[in-house]
């Protein structure tokens, strides 16, 4: 018979949280948000695509996420010329007591947090190489099926200015990331804390706080947390609002092409109860799910041609979105 769950085990896990936000804080300066948004994604059991100009902490937040997590991680840097096999693992042929044998050797990806650096520098073979890995949480070599480490998330980063030399990900591996996590310029303190912070003699470094049994623990409590009915109808109305229809709004019709799939649902479904249990509450709420509009729709959405002719954006077409929860 399962456990029934207390409040004190919901305070318990959310003061772990709350302890490895404030060791990522310190290491990663003036990205609360950032580091908010990437943790929402691992306590959801998902995966996270990372989107910033080079030198804004991105490698430096996934590394320390799988440290202060408790988690075992690798990373792999995507080249053009980089195959699947490097990510997957491939079959070797070994020779023992004089037999003849195929062995596979495990890629990378065999861990629980793999960062996938510049992702959009690989070719799209390459790029589908982690869609089984990251839906299905197993990947298939030589037509055996090898299961991943649990729990098993994907960080990728992805460089939004640099366009020359790279692929865009296709929408079906968008789809896949439960959130996209954009950084900006830290402000002006936070800067110069990290000038004096990088450039001396020590630099502070990570420190575990979650072991990773309090994150599946963490996990197992975010789905369990309970979704009252007006957050579950804000949150099917925006997702069904956002798609082109008769009953859709002008904005919408005028200026999207084709709008977020019900995986959007799941997310935003599951990052509102872990938005909550991260900042300490027992149910999440509609101001939850417009925090997470942005991060959850960005990458599942396209603009039509004349759209984007007239400066529209998808920041902007979210706060029409948002605006129909208030």
């Amino acid at each position: 018979m399962a456990k029934v769950k207390t409040v004190n085990d919901y305070d318990a896990i959310s003061t772990k949280l709350q302890a490895a936000k404030a060791a990522l804080n310190n290491v990663v300066f003036g990205q609360n948000d950032v580091i908010e948004l990437a943790m929402i994604a691992i306590l959801a059991g998902g995966h996270a695509l990372i989107v910033g100009a080079p030198g804004l902490a991105k490698t430096k937040l996934a590394t320390s996420l799988g440290t202060v997590l408790g988690l075992n991680e690798k990373r792999v840097q995507f080249t053009p010329d980089l195959m699947p096999a490097d990510i997957l693992g491939s079959e070797v042929l070994d020779e023992v007591n004089g037999k003849r044998a195929f062995r596979f050797v495990p890629g990378p990806v065999f861990c629980q947090l793999l960062m996938a650096d510049e992702i959009n520098r690989a070719s799209p073979r390459t790029q589908s190489a982690l869609l089984q890995s990251m839906q299905e949480h197993h990947v298939t070599v030589a037509g055996e099926r090898h299961d991943l480490p649990q729990p098993f998330h994907v960080l990728a980063t992805q460089n939004p200015i640099e366009q020359e030399g790279t692929y865009p990900l296709p929408e079906a591996q968008l789809d896949r990331f439960l959130v996209q996590v954009d950084i900006s310029y830290p402000p002006l303190d936070a800067e110069r804390k990290m000038l004096f912070a990088t450039t001396g003699n020590q630099e502070t470094q990570p420190v575990p706080v979650l072991t990773t049994a309090d994150l599946i623990t963490a996990q197992k409590l975010t789905r369990d947390i309970p979704v009252g009915e007006q957050v579950t109808d804000a949150i099917l109305n925006v997702v069904r609002a956002a798609r082109p229809s008769a009953e859709a709004s002008k904005m919408i019709n005028d200026n999207v092409a084709w709008g977020p799939s019900p995986r959007a649902a799941q997310a935003l479904m599951l990052c509102a109860k872990a938005r909550a249990l991260l900042q300490g509450r027992l149910s999440p709420s509609v101001e939850d799910v417009i925090a997470l509009l942005g991060p959850v729709f960005k990458h599942r959405m396209a603009l039509n041609f004349s759209a984007r002719a007239d400066g529209v954006t998808v920041k902007s077409v979210v706060a029409h979105l948002a605006q129909t929860l208030v």
